[in-house]
């Protein structure tokens, strides 16, 4: 049985895991060094031969939060898991059930070349990692697709550009652009990548016209960018956006490609250049370590995370909530939530029964689709205390539940930990196929609605 696909640009071979197979580390478009840094992604060039996709590629040039006393442990303890950093970081995985080369093989025809032979085409789920836009990788520990393959569904796992590298904004910058704008490099990459699984994914056996773009915490604020973003056009489906999105309310912020280029005027004071050739010819390293340097004197200016994506009238053509009351993000299924110990939450708001603004964001976009007259969305509440120690469901703590890793992590997880996670994958990759949840087996989960307030609970 061969599993080496055959894309618009040429074959790639992955590693066979009996169930599945992984496509690790395959190039969406040329590396962003050199006169490339600080642009938009760049198309690849075909090339000659199989591409070996058998190793994870380094992560995104960034700061990583191991010393962080919840995330440090909890994700980034074990040196497997840990990559090697590079501006050379486009890439994306790709986990395919091995069921797709089996039906090629037994229909005769060549898996090299396509798989849509056999009439069936698998959904595709588009994952986007967090880290406040300045850190996070797509490997780490609790991601994996395993899961997703054992219920019918490809998982797409995507690197793109953080923190200065992927968003920072000056005047030269805007001006030498094609497309006057400058910052919103790692959202352009997702984009880059989505466009790249929308015109190959089918030669993996997978649906272009069924991708789910999903992500958590600066993941999900990049999900609500692309569906909010004329440049997506028609190639997502489906989103589901945890602890991120949502309307008067969230995590994401209104920025001005102004306010982002006053921004990068400030990092050029902080490094001592005037000039983009400067800019250009400074080392990745220098540019990493002026990172605190520069947040030090911004982050009192801006009152929080700056180095985000920015209204330029080409990625976005407005704020996040005006796009919406507008009804100019895409008009497709939608599924969000939050968990109780979320970012924003505080010990007060849990001893009055209040919820923070992540979890209100999540309940006012579904009531806002509503009054659309458009389907309202499914929201969920993570409320399960994790074991182990007293962080209870914090930020991202339903990431090893809905990826089905909790084998992965140093906590003392029981049988219930298990079924709850099974039970989370279910109604995920129900999601996926079909833009509702339900299934057989499973609790009925509503949409929330202003005459039903529904929200699932695990």
């Amino acid at each position: 049985m061969s599993n080496t696909i055959t894309t618009k640009l040429g074959r790639i071979s992955g590693v066979d895991m009996g169930s599945y197979t992984v496509f690790k580390g395959v190039p969406y478009a040329k590396p962003p060094v050199g006169e490339l840094r600080f642009k938009a992604p760049q198309p690849l060039e075909p090339w000659e031969g199989v591409f070996e996709a058998k190793k994870f590629n380094d992560a995104p040039l960034q700061q990583l939060s191991t010393d962080d006393p919840l995330w440090g442990p909890e994700f980034y303890s074990e040196k497997e898991w840990l990559r090697a950093q590079s501006e050379d970081c486009l890439y994306i995985n790709i986990w395919v059930p091995n069921e797709i080369f089996e039906n090629a093989a037994n229909s005769e025809s060549d898996p090299a070349s396509s798989s849509s032979n056999t009439g069936k085409k698998l959904p595709v789920a588009f994952w986007i990692h967090g880290g406040a836009f300045l850190s996070g990788y797509s490997t780490e520990k609790e991601f994996d697709g395993e899961a997703y393959c054992k219920r019918g569904v490809i998982l797409v796992s995507v690197e793109y550009r953080c923190n200065i590298f992927g968003f920072l904004a000056h005047p030269l910058l805007t001006a030498e652009s094609p497309d006057h704008t400058s910052g919103n490099y790692g959202i352009l990459d997702q984009i880059a990548a989505l466009k790249w699984v929308y015109e190959n994914i089918g030669s993996f056996g997978g649906d272009p016209e069924s991708i789910t773009v999903f992500g958590q915490s600066a993941g999900a604020m990049s999900v609500q960018t692309l569906i909010s973003s004329p440049l997506t056009d028609k190639m997502i489906a489906k989103a589901i956006m945890q602890s991120g999105g949502g309307y008067n309310g969230g995590l994401s912020r209104d920025m001005l490609l102004s306010e982002q280029e006053k921004y990068g005027e400030m990092f050029m004071e902080v490094a001592g250049i005037s000039t983009l050739e400067e800019l250009r010819s400074l080392s990745a390293d220098k540019i990493l370590s002026l990172l605190g340097p520069f947040m030090g004197k911004v982050f009192p200016i801006a009152k929080g995370l700056f180095l985000t994506p920015v209204i330029d009238d080409h990625l976005l053509t407005d704020g996040y909530d005006s796009l919406i009351e507008k009804g100019s993000i895409k008009d497709i299924p939608y599924l969000l939530g939050s968990t109780k110990n979320d970012i924003t939450v505080t010990e007060e708001m849990l001893k009055e029964g209040g919820f923070s603004p992540v979890y209100n964001g999540c309940t006012n976009f579904s009531k806002k689709l509503e009054d659309l007259s458009r389907k309202p969305a499914y929201v969920y509440y993570f409320a399960h205390d994790l074991p182990g120690d007293d962080a209870g469901a914090f930020h991202s703590s339903e990431l090893w539940y809905m990826f089905g890793t909790l084998e992965r992590c140093w906590r003392p997880f029981t049988e219930a930990d298990k079924k709850l996670s099974e039970k989370m994958l279910d109604y995920w990759t129900n999601f996926m196929k079909t833009g509702d949840p339900n299934g057989e087996g499973l609790e009925k989960w509503g949409p929330y609605r202003a005459d039903d307030e529904f929200i699932m609970e695990f």
